[in-house]
């Protein structure tokens, strides 16, 4: 499923990327997609750094399992 939506493109930048060929809706999909990766792992990041997580002996316990 997809969303209609509009953005504002600079005069000059859309120029070239008609003259290149360059498919603007599959760039500006990509350039959103690329900068939704960003901040998730930007939000994660900012999660784990306020709540870090602890040292758990469950972790060594199942580490160990795979070498059985």
């Amino acid at each position: 499923m997809s969303t209609r939506t509009t953005f504002t493109l600079d005069e000059s930048l859309a120029e070239q990327a008609r003259r290149l060929g360059v498919n603007i809706s599959a760039a500006a999909r990509e350039g959103v997609a690329a900068a939704v990766r960003v901040a998730l792992a930007r939000n994660d990041r900012a999660a784990y750094e306020n709540k870090p997580e602890k040292v758990d002996d469950f972790w060594t316990d199942a580490e160990a399992w795979s070498h059985e």
